[in-house]
C-alpha cells in the first residue's frame, strides 16, 4: 500500500471502519462493518454515499471564450454530440482510438463557457495527456486536484441533498447545477453509476470531510465501499472499464450505440470525423461480430469475470467470455455480463461457462437486469 495515493476522506474512511484494498492507484474502502449484501440494499431502499475522489476532474477552457470552439475540438476525440449539448446538461461519452477501440469512457457537461470532464481514475493521467495533446491550441486543460467527488445514491438521496443545498430537488436527469451549501460551493449533477436516482458532488477538499459527515448524519444515508459499487451496477447493466469496455471492444460491441447521437452517424450534420469512425459507422449500419449481453447462470452459483463460454455443454472452443459477475442482491440470483457472437447473442439464448472445471447453462438476459429509477 505505501505507493498508493489517498483520497482527502482517507481518514474518515479508516474512523468508519472500512476495509481499505488497492483500486486504481489509491487506497479505496471496499466495505464497512455494514458489510457488501446490505450496503448494496440500503442503496436501493434509502440513501449510499461513495467516495469517487479518485476520479478525474478536468475543465477543458476554449482559448477563444466560445463554448462551441471547445465542444467541436471535444468531439473530435469521441463520436458523441457535444456542439448539440445544452448549458446546465451532461452526457456519456467515449473516447476512441483509431482502430475503433474504446480508450476510456466518461461523463461530460455544458457549464456555460467550459466543459466539465469526469473521466476514470485508472485512465486519469492518460486522458489529460491525450486532452492536452490533441486539443492544443483551441482548449486550456486543467486538471481540478483541489476538490473531491462524492457520489449520492438511491431514493432517498433527493431530500437529503435538498436539505442541505437547496434546489437539488428540482433537478432532472444528466443536469448540472451549481448549489450552495452553508457558503461553500458546489458542483452537482444528478446521475450515478448505481441504476438509481441519486447526484454526484464535486466538492472543495478542505470541505469534503465536513460535507461528508453531514451526510452521513442524516437517517437515511450510510457509507457505501467498492464492492456494493460494483453489484450495483452490475444490477444496473453499467460498463466498467477495463472489464466490459476497453481498447479490444467498440462502443457498437459494447452496447453503447445508444451513446452516438444522430449528429454523428452516417447522414448526421456533423457524422464521422471521430477515431475509428469507419469501423463504428459500418458496425451501426451492419451489425458487429460480437456483442456484450446479459447472462442469468442457472442454479446460484455465480459466472464470474474470465469465465469462458461454450456454445454446447461439450466439446468445441469457447465462444466468448465472462467480463463481469457476481450475485445480485436486489434480484437475488447470480448475474453476469459478457461477449457473444451476434448469432449466440438473442434473448433466452442457452449458452454454458464452465465453473470449476465444469460447464454449467445460462441463459442470454435483457439489461439492466433491474429498471433504473432515474427521475426524467
Amino acid at each position: 500500500m505505501a505507493d498508493l495515493k489517498r483520497t482527502v476522506l482517507y481518514d474518515l474512511h479508516v474512523k468508519l471502519g472500512a476495509k481499505m484494498v488497492p483500486f486504481a492507484g489509491y487506497e479505496m474502502p471496499v466495505q464497512y462493518p455494514l458489510g457488501v449484501l446490505r450496503e448494496h440494499l440500503h442503496t436501493r431502499a434509502k440513501a449510499g454515499l461513495f467516495d469517487v475522489s479518485h476520479m478525474g476532474q478536468v475543465i477543458l477552457r476554449p482559448v477563444s471564450g466560445q463554448f462551441e470552439d471547445a465542444a467541436l475540438a471535444f468531439e473530435a476525440l469521441m463520436p458523441v454530440d457535444v456542439l448539440g449539448l445544452r448549458p446546465g446538461r451532461q452526457r456519456y461519452g467515449l473516447f476512441t482510438a483509431p482502430d475503433g477501440g474504446i480508450l476510456d469512457d466518461l461523463m461530460f457537461a455544458n457549464r456555460g463557457d467550459h466543459v466539465f470532464v469526469v473521466v476514470n481514475a485508472a485512465c486519469k493521467q492518460d486522458d489529460i495527456a491525450h486532452m492536452r495533446s490533441q486539443l492544443a491550441g483551441t482548449c486550456e486543460v486543467e486538471e481540478i486536484a483541489d476538490r473531491a467527488l462524492l457520489a449520492l445514491q438511491g431514493p432517498a438521496a433527493e431530500a437529503a441533498l435538498e436539505s442541505l443545498a437547496p434546489g437539488a430537488a428540482a433537478m432532472r436527469f444528466m443536469d448540472v447545477a451549481t448549489l450552495d451549501w452553508a457558503g461553500t460551493e458546489l458542483w452537482v449533477s444528478r446521475s450515478g453509476y448505481t441504476g438509481e436516482d441519486g447526484f454526484e458532488i464535486s466538492v472543495p477538499n478542505d470541505k469534503a470531510v465536513e460535507l461528508a459527515e453531514t451526510l452521513l448524519a442524516l437517517d437515511p444515508v450510510e457509507a457505501i465501499g467498492l464492492g456494493a459499487r460494483d453489484s450495483l451496477r452490475l444490477e444496473a447493466g453499467l460498463c466498467l472499464y477495463g472489464h466490459d469496455i476497453d481498447t479490444t471492444t467498440s462502443p457498437i460491441e459494447g452496447g453503447l450505440g445508444w451513446a452516438i447521437q444522430k449528429a454523428r452517424r452516417t447522414g448526421g450534420d456533423r457524422e464521422g470525423g471521430f477515431p475509428g469512425a469507419e469501423r463504428i459507422l459500418s458496425e451501426i449500419a451492419s451489425g458487429p461480430h460480437r456483442l456484450r449481453v446479459g447472462l442469468r447462470p442457472e442454479g446460484r452459483a455465480p459466472m464470474r469475470e474470465g469465465t469462458p463460454l461454450y456454445a454446447e455443454a461439450e466439446g468445441g472452443a469457447p465462444v466468448g467470455r465472462v467480463t463481469s459477475g457476481g450475485f445480485g442482491p436486489s434480484v437475488e440470483a447470480p448475474i453476469s455480463m459478457g461477449y457473444l457472437p451476434r448469432a449466440l447473442s438473442a434473448t433466452d439464448t442457452v449458452v454454458y461457462g464452465e465453473v470449476r472445471g465444469k460447464r454449467l447453462p445460462a441463459k442470454v438476459a435483457d439489461l439492466p437486469f433491474r429498471p433504473s429509477t432515474y427521475k426524467r
